[in-house]
């Protein structure tokens, strides 16, 4: 249920935030997700923290010059980078759990399903 991860992730996020998180909240995890773009980070490759699995590393959004129907256009582009465990994870299952990430973040409504509204 999403609303309730965004609600675990936010008060995490505030007691890390306010010095007040435990180390047993900080054990556990099996996934981390950074964001260098918030300190100018144009694009990095993370390093896993062991034990988990992989490290999704996400990157300043900045106006770029790309290809679109024959011209060049300048449009909001962002580096993704995917540090995983290949003893756990093979390689196509990254590049489509990538474009996937590309999908929500180009579409974020697709991570709501608006027929319970």
């Amino acid at each position: 249920d999403l609303p309730e991860i965004e609600k675990g992730i936010f008060e995490l996020a505030e007691k890390a935030r306010t010095s007040r998180i435990s180390l047993d909240e900080l054990k556990g995890g099996t996934f981390t997700i950074t964001n260098g773009g918030v300190f100018g980070s144009l694009f990095s490759t993370p390093l896993i923290n062991p034990p988990q699995s992989a490290i999704l590393g996400m990157h300043t959004i900045q106006d770029r010059p790309v290809a679109k129907d024959g011209q060049v256009v300048i449009r909001p582009m962002m580096y993704l980078a995917l540090s995983y465990d290949h003893r756990l994870i093979d390689g196509r299952d990254s590049v489509g759990f990538l474009k996937t990430i590309k999908t929500y973040i180009e579409n974020p409504e697709g991570l709501f399903d608006f027929s319970k509204i």
